[in-house]
């Protein structure tokens, strides 16, 4: 054939194909500015992974027309041996994750704290990876699972990678590394029968925890509305650990790292993450991925909880156990920079899948703690990324490798994408200039703290107390918050067949707060109560409350980055509605149609409006608050419709704010809600009404109304 021209062929269902042939003409395509062949028609050229150009895709290589496929077919084998091998080990923990890249700006200079580059230069950026994750679930599981939340952040410095390898939760389950393999066997699907996933409700779990007091000031979090937030955008991080910072002059300042959101925190209720679970498993994934490509990018600001060695010997808990906190109230969280996340991943697996997180990754000005948990993981983490992403070289992948100039003698091993250019591969080596990178005294140098002692299994004293913490947590709650754990833990141990692993959790609520105990034995049906647990240390009952252990007593009075869902009809007020959407831009909401039918309705002016959802497929579960505008005919229609019913009443018995036209009253009434409305559902009338209705929102939940609906 010449070239240039088509050649007629036949695909498997015998209609006719044309198959553009090669043109000779390169020209370089994408960022990377690599040369690619371009066909006839302008299009890339598909090739193998050889560089190869493929001239038919669609079939294989056949021994007639209807024989036995070739053995020479390389395309078809290599089509097929990478495809047999797209999936990688999953993460054994936050295997669901999703990740967006961004940036950190420093606000002000830490020089004297810390030569870490990254705090050097006031309004200075610093490339940022993220990634978000749920612990216990398997990549298919859905996003709304009670859990604990991963917060990783991938630091692209001048003098290197640093990873903030945190969570949600400022504490963990254990105190020593060596128990973490124990902990996830325990809190993953049962091995005999591969259930339950994505959820602690079962015995293993809790034998687990039962057995393992030290656990108890985790459990108090995990039970609390933490672990369902509403969004990643509305979800504190932590590093967890304590760490140093360190000065040019080599003095050292103990760190614990926070990440404050700026759209404040808020979680939804049990009942709505079930729901939600099945109406968008994808929730969280999909909230990140439309804030950012709606150019509102998510914000979190860098905060650091700084001491002394002096404090950390008065403190009353040791700063090496990650069981334990340093409350806000006590040590000041101070705000040094913030954290934007501004572009959203090219391709999942290559940047969120792949991404290589490890604690062991700091750069010089930030060192380690004797954290027991801390220096498990660091010894741990190199290990879980050799077996997941193949061997030594994961760091050649572009997300995993630094943006700084690197340069070492490490060569060869799977899939290595550079090595050391000449002769020497080698150091010391007396090649000179030619012989390669050497080290400078400017490089990375531990902080030379003094150790001594007996090589012991062991346990320190100071990480005796298993219960004050737990109660200070739980003090520090409203009563609604204190409501949820206590559910919380009804429903889970309810789920727990054995009885003697439901006392024993119990025994250990008792050193923790007496009424909550006894809401839970109650709840439980327990015909007595146990003896509270021995504790190696009693419960101090003289910490106070810590108001920045809340949600709720830390509300942003803000209703920016939250959605409102809109129920049109056919005949809908559009003035209403314009007047609506104009209140809800200016708050710094968002707003989505929802219709009987997705294409849209007609409103009353005659204009077409679209939908976003239809009813059936947008339940009120994924708003933050909802307005009903159906026409009176609307209206009637909806009520027969339960999913439409069931949009309201979810809505009600979640608390939210609820907006309506007089003409919705048909809907209210057949969702069985006309008689119980109350100050959080608002008559909408005219354009002052919306406005009205928007700033009644910044409370985003009207937990009055809890009562009435036993809210969980």
């Amino acid at each position: 054939m010449e070239n240039g021209k088509a050649a007629s062929q036949h695909n498997s269902n015998g209609q006719k194909r044309q198959s553009a042939q090669f043109a000779d003409q390169q020209v370089t395509l994408g960022e990377g500015g690599e040369t690619h062949q371009v066909a006839g028609n302008g299009t890339p050229v598909l090739t193998t992974q050889q560089g190869v150009p493929v001239a038919d895709d669609q079939n294989s290589l056949k021994v007639g027309s209807r024989g036995p496929t070739a053995l020479e077919d390389f395309h078809f084998r290599e089509k097929i041996f990478h495809f047999d091998h797209e999936r990688i080990p999953e993460r054994v923990v936050h295997a669901r994750g999703y990740g967006a890249h961004g940036y950190f700006e420093l606000y002000e200079s830490l020089s004297d704290i810390t030569s870490a580059d990254i705090f050097q230069r006031p309004g200075e950026k610093t490339p940022a990876f993220v990634r978000f994750s749920t612990v216990a679930g398997n990549k298919g599981s859905a996003d709304l699972a009670r859990d604990v939340r991963g917060f990783a952040v991938k630091l692209y410095t001048k003098e290197g990678n640093w990873d903030i390898v945190g969570n949600n939760i400022p504490v963990f389950f254990i105190q020593d590394a060596i128990k973490f393999p124990d902990l996830i066997h325990a809190a993953k699907q049962e091995p005999d029968r591969g259930f339950p996933q994505a959820q602690t409700a079962h015995d293993n779990f809790w034998d687990f925890a039962s057995l393992m007091p030290e656990s108890m000031h985790m459990i108090m979090w995990i039970m609390s509305d933490r672990t369902i937030p509403r969004s990643f955008r509305f979800m504190e991080g932590f590093g967890v650990h304590t760490f140093r910072l360190v000065n040019a002059e080599g003095k050292s300042t103990f760190v614990k790292f926070h990440w404050k959101p700026k759209l404040g925190m808020q979680s939804v209720v049990w009942n709505e993450a079930l729901k939600i679970n099945g109406a968008d498993p994808d929730f969280h994934r999909r909230d990140l991925w439309d804030a950012i490509k709606m150019g509102d990018y998510p914000e979190w600001e860098l905060g650091l909880q700084l001491f002394d060695e002096d404090f950390a010997e008065k403190f009353d808990f040791d700063v090496l156990d990650a069981t334990k906190l340093i409350p806000e109230e006590v040590v000041p969280v101070r705000r040094v920079g913030r954290l934007v996340l501004d572009r959203c991943v090219d391709n999942f697996f290559a940047e969120t899948e792949q991404v290589a997180f490890c604690t062991q990754n700091i750069v010089p000005g930030i060192d380690f703690t004797n954290d027991p948990l801390l220096q498990g993981r660091n010894f741990s983490y190199l290990d879980t990324q050799l077996k997941r992403l193949g061997g030594p070289n994961f760091t050649h992948i572009p997300i995993n490798a630094p943006k700084c100039p690197f340069l070492n003698f490490q060569q060869d091993g799977h899939m290595a994408m550079t090595n050391p250019k000449g002769r020497a591969n080698y150091e010391p080596n007396s090649w000179g200039a030619q012989g390669g990178p050497r080290e400078s005294p400017k490089g990375y140098h531990s902080y030379p703290a003094e150790e001594s002692g007996p090589k012991l299994r062991i346990r320190p004293e100071s990480f005796a107390d298993h219960y004050s913490q737990a109660r200070q947590f739980y003090i520090s709650q409203t009563p609604v918050e204190q409501d949820h754990i206590a559910r919380a833990l009804i429903f889970e141990l309810s789920k727990v067949e054995t009885p003697a692993i439901r006392m024993r959790i119990v025994s250990h609520l008792l050193n923790i707060d007496e009424e909550l105990a006894q809401q839970v034995g109650d709840g439980l049906g327990l015909k007595q109560l146990p003896k509270p647990a021995e504790a190696a240390k009693p419960t101090r009952k003289d910490l106070k409350e810590s108001p920045a252990l809340s949600i709720l007593k830390n509300s942003p009075n803000s209703f920016k980055g939250r959605k409102i869902g809109v129920v049109l009809t056919d005949g809908s007020d559009m003035a209403l509605l314009q007047a609506l959407k104009k209140a809800v831009k200016e708050e710094g909401a968002l707003l989505e149609i929802i219709a009987p039918k997705v294409g849209g309705v007609t409103a009353s002016d005659g204009t077409w409006v679209e939908a976003k959802q239809k009813i059936n497929g947008g339940p009120s579960v994924l708003y933050d608050a909802v307005v009903l505008l159906p026409s009176k005919e609307g209206a009637k229609l909806l009520s027969m419709e339960s999913t439409a019913r069931d949009f309201v009443a979810d809505a009600f018995a979640h608390m939210k704010f609820i907006g309506y036209v007089e003409s919705a009253m048909p809907l209210l009434e057949k969702a069985c809600i006309a008689d119980s409305l109350d100050e959080a559902c608002i008559a909408l009338k005219d354009g002052a009404d919306t406005t009205k209705f928007v700033e009644a929102c910044r409370q985003v939940r009207f937990w009055e109304r809890a009562s009435k609906v036993h809210a969980v």
